[in-house]
């Protein structure tokens, strides 16, 4: 039963009688709110990520800014928490709230797109898509710090960090953010960016969905007609050899390109390329963002190691948000995550005994992310994330489609960063983080006091429930 017609109970019943989920329901009007039993309920607060069962006290579903601000002001007026979601591809360390209390606020339906091709500037709703946003960029000649998937959501993405294949170039994009429209703890939508709500300003980018609800982002977009870009594979019994030159090769290469290399085990399925398709593979994706002559130079040494398989080649911007090939639409998976520093022999030696040739193991792709170039310094004008603590990015993740499956792909995930566990700088990129983690220990000190400090300004009664929280100081 979707309740919008539950204001009647407040002429039948006393207040203090009716269950607060029903008086939420009957205090914020038309927007859409979905109660434990009602026949919309499981379906809506499924996301992305189909392995985490959430069962929050009630999911809103709001169409407009001021829709939001009634969710949060009655949410919060009624002792709730409430955890802001667009797509909910990192959805579960929310595990560790009381979701009893906490209502789950679903921003998909608020997918607005602007493109301004005279400023080069996007402006996005809280729960756009990177795909609609890359496509529609693409059509005036422009391009954007997207994600490795079309429908990973703008929002948590760019309120984590955000890196993909023009990272090493540009930096992460978050700190393209120019500025955002956000419902604070007591339902006030105010604006914050480098002139105004400064402190706030800087917390959102990096800081995550701790202090408010972003209902709109305003971003940079850069003149890119074309990108450089493909993908070159090997088999898996060239995984010695290839990793351990690309590891050689990934630190001091031209900031022009940055790559990801992984060990898949995709099956044989449709949409997959045949390439890749049904057996365990070595995989580099990237893109050179420089001419068609430079690219080749920049790529010389990849092909050295004489892949059997090059597709790299001029080609839009839009197309390559399904480069990585990540998997599209409601998925069941899990993982584990951890930034690493130098990747020496003994570290390629520790990553091919989980993952090489002759292994058992059930990971759809063990991952490293070539970092460095831009991400390994701080912004200028960044905010409390802007640089990378690490050369490389490991991320395993396997397909947890029955407890069983989930069990082992978590431990085979967990195995993995174990192993590798000597050459970790001790952080991990919090959009990859699977599991409830220590966030602090994620930033620097200052950092995180400051973080602490700018929660305790905007929500010193904690009414924001992140994935990955940061508590009032």
């Amino acid at each position: 039963m979707t309740l919008q017609s539950h204001t009647v109970l407040t002429e039948v019943r006393s207040e203090d009688s009716v269950d607060p989920a029903v008086r939420l329901a009957a205090m914020v009007g038309s927007t859409v709110i979905h109660l434990p039993g009602d026949s919309g309920y499981d379906e809506a607060r499924t996301l992305w990520n189909t392995a985490v069962d959430l069962r929050p006290a009630a999911v809103a579903e709001p169409t407009t800014a001021a829709e939001v601000s009634a969710v949060v002001t009655a949410s919060s007026q009624l002792g709730f928490q409430v955890a802001p979601v667009s797509t909910g591809h990192n959805a579960g360390p929310l595990v560790q709230h009381d979701l009893a209390s906490t209502v789950l606020v679903k921003l998909d339906a608020m997918n607005g797109i602007e493109i301004n091709p005279l400023t080069a500037m996007a402006r996005v709703q809280g729960g756009a898509l990177w795909g609609d946003v890359t496509e529609a960029a693409g059509r005036h000649g422009l391009a954007c710090l997207h994600g490795s998937s079309p429908d990973v959501g703008v929002g948590g993405y760019l309120l984590g960090g955000g890196i993909f294949l023009y990272a090493r170039r540009l930096g992460m994009a978050t700190s393209g953010l120019t500025a955002v429209e956000i419902v604070l703890a007591d339902g006030e939508l105010i604006r914050a960016d480098h002139t105004q709500h400064q402190s706030l300003f800087w917390a959102l980018r990096g800081g995550g969905g701790n202090f408010g609800i972003v209902t709109a982002f305003e971003f940079s977009l850069y003149p890119l007609e074309t990108v450089h870009a493909g993908m070159m594979v090997w088999d898996i019994d060239d995984a010695d050899r290839v990793l351990r030159a690309w590891a050689e090769w990934a630190p001091t290469a031209p900031h022009e390109i940055t790559t990801s290399m992984r060990i898949l085990n995709l099956p044989d399925a449709p949409g997959i390329p045949e390439s890749v398709a049904g057996r365990p593979v070595v995989c580099m994706d990237g893109a050179v963002l420089a001419d068609k002559k430079r690219a080749r130079r920049v790529l010389a040494p990849l092909r050295d190691l004489s892949p059997r398989t090059d597709t790299f080649a001029q080609v839009p911007p839009s197309s390559i948000t399904r480069l990585h090939m990540d998997p599209e639409g409601p998925t069941p998976v899990t993982g584990d995550t951890a930034l690493l520093g130098r990747l020496t022999d003994e570290a390629v030696d520790a990553f091919l005994s989980q993952v090489g040739a002759g292994t058992e193991h059930s990971l759809l792709s063990a991952e490293l992310r070539q970092l460095g170039g831009a991400l390994a310094r701080k912004h200028p004008d960044g905010g409390a994330l802007s640089r990378m603590d690490g050369s490389f990015l490991l991320f395993g993740a396997a397909i947890a489609d029955t407890p069983e499956n989930e069990a082992r792909g978590k431990k085979d995930a967990n195995d993995l960063v174990r192993a590798m566990s000597p050459w970790s700088t001790g952080r991990q990129y919090l959009n990859f983080a699977e599991e409830p983690v220590d966030v602090g220990d994620n930033y620097g000190d200052r950092e995180w006091l400051t973080l602490t400090r700018v929660k305790s300004a905007y929500d010193p009664e904690n009414v924001f429930a992140a994935n990955h929280p940061v508590p009032p100081a």
